[in-house]
């Protein structure tokens, strides 16, 4: 009788085990066995690199593998120095058109502690959001605003900025970032919506902002300094950016950047986040998942479908970072490839949205608009993905 007990329990704790906890070779995606690709003798002892590798799926081949160069544009997008633009949309394209939108303001930053609330604080500060079209995704035409800042007091009265586009049943829905004004360090950005019956406008805004950041933390003292807390709260307990609406399996997923309340520096850097929230409709109300945070890293959103999940280019901040994952069910996303090293990836990259492809994971990053730095200002330019070959 003892000997039976004893067996029951050595399989319910080992067999059971073994079967939720597969083998870390069976998680590869390459013909050949883990130890194999990744030149790990069979007969030998593990070491901690070896066995991080094989933990954490290191024996992947290249498929979510690219490396990316960045060009300058021409016509109205090329550089000008004393205008800002930055953060470009995804590029959709319509009647034989792309379009995108991107942050534009004008002027110098001053940071903050200059004593006047009016001056810029951020390149992105009294940012409204335009817009350009192209025939080839070279030369731009900048056609105008598309959103801009509401009149004084409204919640968007300070700056509307980092906006993303989304073409649902024949509509154009804008998200973005938006600020009340006065800009301060402490000040909370919230996420707005505008919609239009055409890529060109006119945009009506909503009356109200549709993401908020979480009420779960608290500040230390009346200064003016967003590292003093009481109670941190959650990883988006201060900010909500980077907005981008995926329209995904029936439902309306808003990807995010968090900014937490007292935030600190990390071993892999700023302690930046992503989230997601959820809607039956586009427009709202959305409810943030019970999984968030659901990345460890990331700083400007790059989400795209792919074979009925969704895949993710983490550029910067946190450990993380310089990578591309995916997630087969939009919200647990694992590592596929790691793209940091000689070629890093593009600032706030706008990927095609047409060129999305269930044949190729990679197929978005051909090619989009992304942002650079030149001689103290930001504007825009063209990325373009590539498969590099061995040294």
């Amino acid at each position: 009788m003892r000997y039976l007990f004893l067996t029951l329990v050595f399989f319910l704790l080992f067999g059971c085990q073994s079967s939720e906890q597969p083998n870390a070779a069976d998680k590869t995606d390459h013909p050949n066995s883990a130890h194999e690709f990744l030149g790990i003798p069979k007969n030998g002892k593990l070491s901690a690199a070896s066995r991080r590798a094989l933990e954490r799926g290191y024996a992947q081949n290249a498929d979510w593998f690219c490396e990316f160069n960045t060009f300058d544009l021409k016509g109205d997008l090329k550089f000008e120095k004393g205008v800002v633009r930055r953060d470009p949309s995804s590029v959709i394209q319509v009647d034989g058109l792309y379009y995108v939108y991107y942050t534009k303001s004008e002027g110098e930053t001053h940071g903050f502690g200059t004593g006047d609330p009016e001056k810029k604080v951020f390149p992105w500060d009294k940012s409204e959001i335009w817009f350009a079209s192209s025939k080839d995704g070279w030369t731009w035409k900048e056609e105008g605003a598309a959103v801009l800042r509401g009149p004084k007091g409204s919640y968007d009265d300070r700056s509307v900025f980092t906006p993303e586009v989304t073409q649902w049943e024949e509509r154009y829905y804008l998200v973005y970032q938006v600020v009340k004004a006065p800009y301060a360090n402490r000040v909370k950005n919230t996420v707005g919506m505008a919609i239009s019956d055409s890529p060109r406008g006119p945009f009506k805004k909503l009356t109200a902002p549709i993401l908020y950041p979480e009420d779960d933390g608290e500040w230390l003292g009346e200064e003016d300094n967003r590292f003093l807390v009481k109670k941190r709260g959650s990883f988006d307990s201060h900010k909500v950016h980077d907005p981008c609406i995926i329209p995904y399996k029936g439902k309306f997923y808003l990807y995010y950047k968090g900014e937490r309340m007292g935030e600190q520096i990390t071993m892999g850097g700023r302690e930046i986040k992503w989230g997601v929230a959820i809607a039956d409709h586009i427009f709202g109300p959305y409810k943030k998942s019970e999984y968030n945070p659901i990345t460890n890293s990331g700083h400007e959103i790059c989400v795209w479908k792919y074979q009925g999940g969704i895949a993710a280019m983490i550029n910067f901040d946190g450990p993380e970072k310089g990578t591309i994952q995916f997630a087969p069910d939009g919200i647990n996303f694992e590592i596929k490839a790691m793209i940091s090293g000689r070629s890093r990836p593009p600032h706030a990259a706008g990927i095609v949205r047409s060129l999305v492809s269930d044949e190729q994971p990679l197929a978005a990053l051909q090619w989009g608009l992304c942002f650079a730095y030149k001689d103290g200002w930001n504007y825009l330019r063209r990325f373009k993905s590539y498969k590099p070959s061995p040294p």
